[in-house]
């Protein structure tokens, strides 16, 4: 997942620099709401990594439902970018925390301490793109800085 929104996040910057994308301010505005709605979802990754399985699977889903409600409020490239961003994140969807067997589990896995890593990783990349996009610029803070200040509260 994070090597996927790092692709996608590269090709933002990209269209950024070479001025193909171009915010308006409802872009910037909704970039801005949405990187603070992700920073708020998935904190730091020393302090995830310190909550149980079932708090960080949540905060993953708080995650993609910001995208998806920002997504239903943008048309455009910001449309375009959060819906590959949801594409992304959409193995979240699939993962439990709670134990179940095989035939009453709707097909869902627990997922590894690496994938909830990688994801929150994801969310982090995310957050920082969007907060560049915000700005208009795709230069600056390269593409793997966290830039998240961290769950509220975590």
């Amino acid at each position: 997942m994070s090597a996927q929104v790092a692709d996608l996040s590269a090709e933002a910057e990209r269209q950024l620099s070479r001025r193909l994308w171009d915010p308006t301010e409802e872009d910037a505005a909704l970039a801005r709401k949405t990187a603070s709605g992700l920073a708020e979802a998935v904190g730091e990754a020393a302090a995830q990594e310190r909550l149980p399985v079932i708090d960080r699977l949540e905060h993953l889903r708080e995650a993609l439902a910001v995208l998806a409600i920002a997504l239903a409020r943008i048309h455009g490239p910001l449309a375009w970018y959060l819906a590959q961003a949801c594409t992304a994140l959409s193995p979240v969807l699939h993962w439990r925390a709670l134990p179940a067997d095989r035939q009453s589990s709707f097909g869902t896995v627990v997922p590894s301490s690496s994938d909830l890593a990688d994801a929150e990783r994801a969310v982090r990349r995310l957050h920082a793109a969007l907060t560049r996009a915000a700005t208009g610029t795709g230069a600056a803070a390269g593409a793997d800085g966290d830039g998240c200040e961290g769950r509220s509260g975590v």
